[in-house]
């Protein structure tokens, strides 16, 4: 079993939602991905999805990119982005994605090596520059939807300091390279996270996820415009 990892698929298969009009770098951005993912990742393999897989604006629209989704190979965990309208219910997503598609809501996922996985979207810091009026609030409900799935890790055996190995799935950096940290990182120790995995982050805006390890977490930003649209390895250690 090996892990890999890939956020903000943005697929439009379902919409007219072109993503060539961000740059060159996204023509064909399907298929490319398509054919790197089935070239490199086995059946036995687990892959975390990072959210914005669709653009589609309900649950019919987004069908065909879940979908595709569910056609590739490996086993996938999946949470939300900011852009995941179509995902209002978890119950009637679970029924229209494939079985290889988990999803990661309030919950913790475990893979057959032991290995813990929590998470949630999370949302831009309120103390940021960007953020709105809503922010803090929306962020403060996240944090809260983040403690609910490090609680369902420690009942898998993970989220403690002598228990399994624990890997974070996030949409947002819970870091930036300015040293600007977020909530999110307190409840990253708090999980006994060794890896954090997440998106959002989309062209210019790459420069500013940290990635690297700092105080024995390791961060990886897994938007695919900055993993050349294949998905890329995790090191699991």
């Amino acid at each position: 079993m090996r892990l890999f990892a890939i956020s903000d698929l943005h697929l439009s298969l379902g919409v007219d939602k072109p993503m060539d009009i961000f740059g060159e770098q996204w023509v064909n951005h399907a298929e490319r991905m398509r054919v790197a993912w089935d070239e490199m990742v086995g059946p036995d393999d687990w892959i975390l999805v990072g959210g914005d897989t669709s653009w589609g604006l309900n649950l019919a629209e987004a069908q065909p990119d879940l979908d595709w989704l569910g056609e590739r190979t490996g086993q996938k965990i999946l949470i939300k982005g900011n852009h995941c309208t179509w995902w209002q219910s978890r119950t009637k997503v679970e029924r229209a994605i494939d079985p290889s598609v988990r999803l990661l809501q309030n919950n913790a996922i475990q893979m057959p090596d032991g290995t813990v996985v929590v998470g949630t979207r999370l949302w831009d810091p309120p103390d940021a520059p960007w953020s709105d009026d809503k922010a803090a609030k929306v962020f403060a409900r996240e944090l809260e939807r983040f403690k609910l799935s490090i609680q369902a890790g420690k009942k898998l055996g993970g989220c403690t300091s002598d228990g399994h190995r624990t890997i974070a799935l996030v949409h947002y950096p819970p870091r930036y390279t300015d040293g600007r940290e977020t909530g999110a990182v307190a409840l990253l120790h708090e999980a006994h996270a060794q890896v954090c995995v997440y998106g959002h982050l989309h062209g210019q805006d790459h420069k500013y996820g940290f990635q690297g390890e700092a105080d024995g977490i390791r961060y990886y930003l897994a938007s695919v415009d900055a993993i050349d649209f294949r998905p890329i390895p995790i090191e699991l250690t």
